[in-house]
């Protein structure tokens, strides 16, 4: 028992750094976590629509419309007609906007290189394995007590 609780006192102080580094990021870039992630996915995606990004987002409507109103209010996206659906709205992002997006890539980039490239492949290849079994338990665990 005693080895897991150990296991679980590293994930958790794992977090937490995680955790200080998208605090460090948020003060820095002046935006939340959730702008910086439909950032993320608009710089995956390009230009989507609304309801595309709260899905992608997994959130509603009406919080991908906060989140875009303050994106747009900072000058990182913009928002136009669709082309072809006068019901849409797309959500771009200014050239403001790319400039965090791909500050956002490099940095990814740079992280995984930077935690991850001393390690085996075959070791990387057994973590990455254990990380996706511990978030499916974990994930199932959370949905049980919903």
């Amino acid at each position: 028992m005693e080895d897991l609780t150990a296991t679980l006192d590293k994930v958790l102080h794992l977090a937490t750094l995680v955790g200080a580094d998208l605090a460090r990021f948020e003060r820095e870039s002046e935006l939340t976590t959730a702008r910086t992630h439909l950032l993320w996915v608009l710089g995956a995606t390009g230009p989507s629509t609304q309801q595309s990004l709260a899905s992608a987002l997994g959130v509603s409507a009406r919080n991908v419309t906060g989140l875009v109103d303050g994106l747009v209010s900072s000058g990182h996206v913009s928002r136009a007609a669709h082309p072809t659906d006068r019901r849409a709205t797309l959500v771009t992002p200014t050239a403001k906007g790319e400039v965090v997006i791909h500050s956002l890539v490099e940095g990814h980039g740079q992280l995984a290189r930077r935690l991850f490239e001393r390690v085996p492949a075959e070791r990387l290849a057994v973590f990455a394995a254990t990380l996706d079994d511990t978030i499916a338990t974990f994930t199932r665990l959370m949905e049980e007590t919903q």
